[in-house]
C-alpha cells in the first residue's frame, strides 16, 4: 500500500532531507548554546560602566537562534513522519511550517544584512567610551578612573590588545609603565582592540550566515518535494 514509483522516491528523498533538516535544528541550537556561553563574549557582554551595560544585540540574536533551533527540529520530525506515514494532513501542516520558517528566514537575513555591522559598532563605542572615561579621569577623580580601568582591563585581557589604534596603544603602554595607569595586558600588546573587537564578532556572524543559506537550500527543495508527494498521495490509486 502507498505510492509507487517516481512518487515513492521522492518520499524517500524527502523523509531523507527532513532528517537532515532536522540535524541542522540540532547543530544550529548548539551553535546558538556555544555562542551564548563562548568565554569570551560572555565576559565582554557582563560588563558595566557608570551604570551603562556593555549592548545586548548580540545575545537578543542568540536568543532567536537558539528558538530557530529549537523549532526547526520540531518540524523536521514532522515532516520526518508525515513523510513516512505519508499522511497529506501533516505533509500538508509541514509545508506551511516550511512557508513560515522560510518567511523568517528571508526577513532576519535582509535585517541581519543591514545590521551586519551593529554589534561591533556598539561594543567599539563602548569600550572607547570607557577609555576615553579612564584617560580623562587619570588625574582628575580617581575612582571613576578605577571604574572604568577594571572595564578596559576586561576588555584587554580576553582579547588580548590594548588601546583604540597604535597611537593609544604605545601610550597606554607608556602610562602603565609610569605607574598612572594599569590597563594593557600583563604580557603586552601591539593589537588595538578595535581590530579585536571585529574580528571575534564578525567571525561569528559569517559562521551564522553560512549556516542559514545552507538551511534556506534545504528548505526549498522540502517544499517542493513535499508538495509533489503530497500531490502523488492524493492522485494515488490504493487510496
Amino acid at each position: 500500500m502507498g505510492v509507487e514509483g517516481c512518487t515513492k522516491c521522492i518520499k524517500y528523498m524527502l523523509f531523507f532531507l527532513n532528517f537532515i533538516f532536522w540535524l541542522a535544528g540540532g547543530v544550529i541550537l548548539g551553535v546558538a548554546l556555544w555562542l551564548r556561553h563562548d568565554t569570551k563574549i560572555s565576559s565582554l557582554l557582563e560588563l558595566e560602566y557608570d551604570g551603562t551595560h556593555a549592548p545586548s544585540t548580540f545575545y537578543i540574536s542568540v536568543h532567536i537562534l537558539i528558538a530557530v533551533g529549537a523549532v526547526m527540529m520540531v518540524v523536521g520530525f514532522l515532516g520526518c513522519y508525515g513523510a513516512i506515514q505519508e499522511s497529506q494532513c501533516l505533509l500538508g501542516t509541514f509545508f506551511a511550517c516550511l512557508v513560515i520558517l522560510f518567511a523568517c528566514e528571508v526577513a532576519a537575513g535582509i535585517w541581519g544584512y543591514m545590521h551586519r555591522d551593529t554589534v561591533t559598532k556598539e561594543m567599539i563605542t563602548f569600550y572607547d567610551s570607557a577609555y576615553d572615561k579612564a584617560m580623562e579621569n587619570t588625574l582628575t577623580d580617581p575612582d571613576k578612573k578605577k571604574a572604568a580601568s577594571l572595564v578596559l582591563r576586561g576588555f584587554h585581557e580576553t582579547l588580548n590588545c590594548c588601546g583604540k589604534g597604535v597611537g593609544t596603544n604605545i601610550f597606554t603602554q607608556m602610562t602603565d609603565k609610569l605607574g598612572m595607569t594599569s590597563i594593557c595586558p600583563s604580557q603586552g600588546s601591539m593589537v588595538n582592540c578595535h581590530d579585536r573587537i571585529n574580528d571575534l564578532f564578525n567571525d561569528k556572524i559569517y559562521l551564522i550566515g553560512i549556516a542559514a543559506l545552507v538551511v534556506a537550500v534545504i528548505m526549498i527543495f522540502e517544499m517542493i518535494f513535499s508538495m509533489v508527494l503530497c500531490c502523488g498521495i492524493r492522485n494515488s490509486p490504493v487510496y
